[in-house]
């Protein structure tokens, strides 16, 4: 028992630590980015109202609302071209964050006529029609104002003091740590205070005046880049606002992004409309192969040893976010046979969220310390584990648990989700630093988009294998049958898929790199340069 409150206590001196540590970093320069990710995180007051809505009145299958969330992830792999402009027109930022505003309030807008004018709605296109442009405008404003709010993460931290000395590279990476905590805790953080007002509002509102409320979500946004402009203007003391890329240092614009984002674009629209025979396949792999472009120029001049490292990462990342899921069915099934109403259902999200937090707060030094690949095993194992009690329900364990304990399903919901929550954002946090310290500052929203592109693109292959786990194992309204055996499967290769990426792309058994280098010397040549190498200073 003594123990046991030892290290109690030690995690809570680890929790003050960290917040402690998180609020000595805070700067004023960290905050217009954090309201265009606090934006982001809040938009999430109308997720759980949207579930039911599209279980209850739409008659879209699991498979279909899986496919259509492929499409609603393309937008993400437009980071690169989207990031390349705005790099090229850094000093006018704002208007991406308002024209991303705009579309979220079109989204919104278009919410509101099915929720409550739907007869109406359904007089010019089918309700279906309407919720797909929906889901499709929403991402494309998202993206616009997330390539402008990394960018801004990378200009935020200074790269000297008030003195004009530079801070060290150690100090550097730590200011980028906390900036990149600081913006995932503004996500989380959004989603969080709306969760549970979400799920309980719709108790006592209208669908339609919950998404007519939401319409303030996207004006966060636009007051982020406002603050920052303000900021500007009023000069504030040096070392509280790194100074812009002056106009020499802004980048021509490149052909091959844009030609790349153009073509793609111009791809995903054809094969999209004209209905080609697997369009989505065709056009991930497009995808993939725009990206991997993208990355081969970006990383051209980096030495082999260095490049097979980022690759490894990027790998390892890749295929961990990229595991298919049970899909829309599961959910379905928590809402009719486990009884999980929106009240509830906003309650774990609640809980889900400041949890997260805590973790973030508390594993904020244990995650700097450890490696991506680690990282990934450890989340692998531990996520295996947390999917048990659910899989357990499926085959009646909170019936046991209620006869022979006293508590059923939602207890056994609401632990499993406390225990899982703290390590939601732990496998991101450190990627996102890496890649917010090594980007350029006058690249910084092509470099951070390009990478963070190749990671995202791999929720759309997420979305591409729960869509064909979905057709093989059919899962329908008040149909579950099949759901215990899809459960099994996506937890297995959950499971077992990452670790066995991550054990072929490590190291050598005596700590070197040959190993880990002939591993992926396919992927290393590839991403070789066919430029001539920059001279060192020493050569110049």
């Amino acid at each position: 028992m003594t123990a046991f409150f030892t290290k109690a206590c030690m995690q809570v001196g680890r929790f003050r630590s960290g917040a402690v540590d998180l609020a000595r970093g805070m700067r004023w320069s960290y905050v217009p980015p954090l309201m265009v990710y606090f934006a982001a995180g809040v938009s999430g007051f109308t997720g759980i109202i949207e579930a039911f809505f599209v279980k209850e009145k739409l008659g879209m299958s699991a498979a279909m609302l899986a496919s259509l969330g492929f499409w609603a992830g393309l937008p993400w792999a437009m980071k690169m071209p989207l990031g390349h402009l705005v790099d090229r027109f850094w000093h006018r930022k704002a208007l991406f964050v308002y024209l991303g505003a705009a579309l979220m309030a079109a989204s919104l807008l278009v919410m509101v006529g099915l929720t409550g004018h739907a007869d109406w709605m359904a007089t010019m296109l089918p309700l279906e029609a309407w919720y797909v442009m929906s889901v499709l405008l929403a991402p494309i404003g998202f993206v616009l104002q997330d390539v402008v709010a990394d960018a801004m993460t990378v200009e935020a931290v200074p790269t000297a003091g008030e003195d004009g000395v530079a801070y060290p590279e150690a100090e550097q990476q730590q200011m980028h740590v906390t900036m990149q905590t600081l913006g995932r805790m503004a996500i989380v953080g959004g989603g969080a205070l709306v969760a549970g007002a979400g799920g309980w509002l719709a108790k006592t509102l209208s669908y339609e005046a919950m998404y007519w409320i939401s319409l303030a979500i996207p004006v966060i946004s636009v007051l982020g880049v406002l603050l920052a402009a303000g900021m500007r203007r009023r000069r504030r003391p040096a070392g509280a606002l790194p100074q812009e890329a002056s106009p020499a240092e802004v980048p021509s614009l490149n052909a091959h992004i844009l030609g790349a984002g153009a073509a793609f674009l111009a791809l995903s629209l054809l094969l999209g409309l004209g209905h080609v025979p697997y369009n989505e396949e065709i056009i991930f792999f497009g995808s993939l192969a725009v990206i991997v472009f993208m990355m081969r120029r970006l990383l051209a001049d980096l030495d082999p040893d260095r490049r097979s490292a980022i690759l490894s990462i990027a790998i390892i990342i890749f295929v961990f976010r990229a595991m298919p899921g049970a899909g829309a069915g599961a959910g379905w099934w928590q809402m009719e046979r486990l009884g999980f109403d929106e009240a509830f259902m906003g309650t774990l999200r609640q809980v889900s969220s400041i949890l997260a937090i805590g973790g973030m707060l508390a594993l904020r030094g244990w995650m700097s310390r450890r490696p991506v690949p680690y990282l990934v095993v450890f989340l692998s194992l531990y996520g295996t584990v947390m999917t048990l009690p659910f899989l357990g329900m499926f085959y009646g364990l909170h019936e046991w648990t209620e006869a022979h304990f006293g508590f059923g399903a939602r207890t056994i919901a609401l632990i499993d989700t406390m225990a899982d929550s703290p390590l939601g954002q732990v496998a991101m946090i450190p990627m996102l630093a890496w890649i917010a310290k090594e980007a350029p500052r006058n690249q910084k929203a092509t470099y951070f988009a390009v990478m963070a592109a190749f990671t995202n693109l791999a929720l759309s292959a997420s979305q591409l294998g729960t869509k064909y786990l979905n057709r093989l194992f059919v899962i329908e309204r008040g149909r579950y049958d099949e759901l215990g055996l899809l459960m099994i499967l996506t937890t297995t290769l959950a499971l077992v898929l990452p670790v066995l990426v991550v054990w072929a792309l490590q190291p050598g058994a005596n700590g070197g790199g040959r190993n880990f280098v002939a591993r992926i010397r396919p992927l290393q040549t590839l991403f070789a340069s066919t430029r001539p190498r920059r001279p060192s200073r020493q050569e110049e």
